[in-house]
């Protein structure tokens, strides 16, 4: 069984017991997290697809961690101008864990 959830405008294919990185959320660790914006649902004998998202779905999670993704090196230059400039961008990201998938 497995589900398309949206969660902070990205879509993820989930199942139980997952673990997922998605944006940082606001929770605490240890805390319980429930999502309703379930857009497709497969349990094994039947796909319920929502309009634009399925009824009575829902999606149980716990904050495992906070963490930060890898490094992104933004580097900015100009030819013939001497002009060079290198930043980097550390994105905040949440782990949760998928406990329960209801239809």
């Amino acid at each position: 069984m497995y589900a398309i959830v949206e969660i902070g405008g990205h879509q993820y294919k989930v199942a139980e017991n997952d673990l997922i990185y998605v944006d940082h959320l606001a929770n605490d660790v240890d805390e319980k997290v429930d999502f309703d914006r379930i857009l497709l649902v497969n349990d094994d004998k039947k796909v319920h697809v929502g309009k634009p998202v399925v009824e009575g779905a829902q999606i149980q999670a716990t904050v495992v961690d906070h963490v930060k993704a890898d490094k992104l090196i933004v580097f900015k230059k100009k030819r013939r101008k001497g002009y060079q400039k290198r930043t980097g961008h550390r994105q905040k990201l949440t782990q949760i864990r998928i406990d329960k998938l209801t239809v």
